[in-house]
């Protein structure tokens, strides 16, 4: 199995889509080693747009499906980083 996939997501109209997003991840959660999110933030404001970096684990197919899965979603752009 390999960890050299790096996933990098774009959720517009975070507020709207995430727990729809949440799920697809959920169901990867075997094949996610790291996650992190970012958003605008401040006193005042806070974007409704994020960006979501993943290392993935796992053969080609079951990281494909992934970025597939991740797609479907409203709102949602993935893109894959194979270092391998």
């Amino acid at each position: 199995m390999s960890c050299y996939y790096i996933i990098g997501i774009r959720l517009n109209h975070r507020t709207a889509n995430a727990a729809k997003l949440q799920e697809a991840l959920t169901a990867h959660g075997c094949n996610i080693k790291m996650r992190v999110g970012m958003h605008e933030t401040s006193d005042d404001f806070c974007a409704d747009d994020g960006v979501i970096m993943l290392q993935a684990c796992g053969d080609r197919e079951a990281i494909d499906q992934m970025i597939a899965d991740f797609s479907a979603v409203e709102g949602v752009t993935a893109k894959l980083i194979d270092l391998n």
